[in-house]
């Protein structure tokens, strides 16, 4: 149905109107929605986002490897208390010791500290997992690591087992 309702006025369709109406309502509400997604984290609510999450492969079954990952808390100050993976094995937190060297030595530390508002990056050089005693690791494959802080609800994220002696990632060629 079509109307005018003065000579010179636009033509106005009044079907559309109601599909104009409910297309503009659900943009507003999918506005609203998306709107703090950025300070709310799908991954366990806590805060805490993490990326990157890599492991390298061991030579060998239960022989020790490292593992990489970032934490980006977007929420109070908080600190890795432990780490779990789905192959087993103990992981150690570890992290530089603090004395003035030209080299970096590394040891076991009870927790690493998370603060607000920053990204946290376990690197080679500075805070990472140490992982030993673990089961079959596959090059391109995933494992599970659970993450536990102080404060924050556990966290269980996916991390791609790599090797960089056959070309896989290396924290250092991404």
């Amino acid at each position: 149905m079509r109307t005018r309702s003065a000579p010179g006025d636009t033509l106005l369709d009044v079907k559309v109107l109601p599909r104009i109406i409910g297309l503009a309502g659900v943009a507003a509400l999918v506005a609203a929605g998306t709107a703090g997604c950025a300070s709310r984290n799908h991954a366990g609510g806590s805060g805490l986002i993490t990326t990157g999450a890599y492991v390298q492969q061991p030579a060998a079954t239960g022989q020790s490897t490292v593992g990489y990952l970032d934490i980006r808390n977007n929420g109070t100050a908080d600190s890795l208390m432990s780490v779990s993976t789905s192959v087993g094995g103990t992981v150690e937190l570890r992290g530089p010791d603090g004395r003035e060297s030209s080299t970096i030595l590394m040891h076991t530390v009870t927790s690493i500290p998370i603060p607000s508002d920053t990204t946290t990056k376990l690197v080679p050089n500075g805070y990472h997992l140490l992982i030993t005693g673990a089961g079959a690791m596959q090059d391109g494959k995933d494992i599970q690591l659970t993450l536990k802080f102080a404060h924050a609800s556990p966290v269980t994220i996916y991390a791609l087992v790599t090797n960089p002696q056959n070309g896989g990632s290396s924290y250092f060629l991404n």
